[in-house]
């Protein structure tokens, strides 16, 4: 089942009644109400919408991941359940036990499968991508030879070279910060799902930084941040290069959930595929080989 993204970019008093998400807005005698089971991830993006501290605790019983955004309507927060899992313990325990010759297949399979999309997504534009297939086939265990930068280096001059020469910076010039939203909703996602398979997003794979909650989150999103590109390049083609975050784009880009992937030869939404590489990858730390799976564009 594909769940819900609900956001909320106005002002709202969100409450519970019977399992349901109940929302009241200013001068609107009419309520509207969502089941707690359909919503996956929750956007509150206005300074002015208040939620009941009753449906928080059950937003994350039921495994929501809810998402807090700042004046400037960018996200900011992220909260999970703690107890996502029956097994959580003895999947926790597979994963600190994890040993490093098994991170560094993990993080090789990751990377490689990252360079893949992102030449299926030039060769889908007509652009040059042989040049990343090759260097896919290349990436060693670990990625020793840091090849996932220097194909980045290639597929951003490639990726938006009609609009001149981009640079992918955080704090850049547009497109950059639809990037960063959209990316956003993707580590949200990503993060529920390791939380609903029994693993710690803090502990990664490959990435260590100690003031980062989410190192794993942001290895596994990394073969999928090339589905978020494609939708901003398409919005680019849409609506020009210099888009301002407005709400229709941010519908687009909140899109991302429902796209359509092949995952193990089979077509699923991405928010589905996502389940299927959270799962593969406790299935590995279990294991003790990489069995991580991800889509291909």
């Amino acid at each position: 089942m594909i769940k819900r993204t609900l956001s909320f970019g106005n002002p709202a008093y969100l409450s519970m009644e019977n399992n349901q998400l109940v929302i009241s807005k200013k001068n609107d005698e009419l309520k509207k109400s969502v089941p707690i089971e359909d919503i996956g991830i929750l956007i509150l993006e206005h300074p002015q919408i208040t939620i009941t501290h009753v449906l928080i605790a059950r937003l994350l019983e039921n495994n929501v991941a809810i998402i807090t955004s700042n004046e400037k309507y960018m996200p900011v927060g992220l909260m999970l359940n703690l107890n996502g899992h029956t097994l959580q313990r003895r999947y926790f325990e597979n994963q600190i036990t994890a040993k490093e010759p098994l991170k560094k297949q993990l993080w090789q399979h990751t990377i490689r499968c990252k360079i893949k999309n992102q030449a299926n997504l030039l060769k889908g534009q007509g652009k040059g991508y042989n040049y990343l297939y090759e260097l896919s086939a290349k990436v060693k265990s670990g990625d020793s030879q840091n090849l996932e930068a220097i194909a980045a280096s290639y597929y951003w001059k490639s990726l938006f070279m009609e609009w001149g020469k981009f640079s992918r910076d955080a704090d850049g010039t547009s497109p950059n910060h639809l990037l960063n939203y959209g990316y956003t909703i993707l580590r949200a996602i990503v993060a529920r799902s390791l939380v609903g398979s029994g693993l710690l997003p803090t502990l990664g794979i490959f990435h260590r930084n100690q003031y980062n909650a989410y190192c794993l989150a942001d290895d596994i999103m990394e073969p999928y941040r090339p589905y978020v590109d494609d939708i901003v390049y398409r919005l680019c083609i849409e609506y020009g290069s210099e888009l301002d975050l407005t709400t229709q784009i941010k519908v687009k880009l909140l899109e991302i959930a429902t796209i359509d992937t092949v995952i193990g030869g089979t077509r699923s939404p991405l928010f589905n595929a996502i389940q299927r590489s959270t799962a593969s990858l406790a299935r590995s730390f279990e294991s003790g080989v990489c069995e991580l799976i991800y889509p291909e564009i």
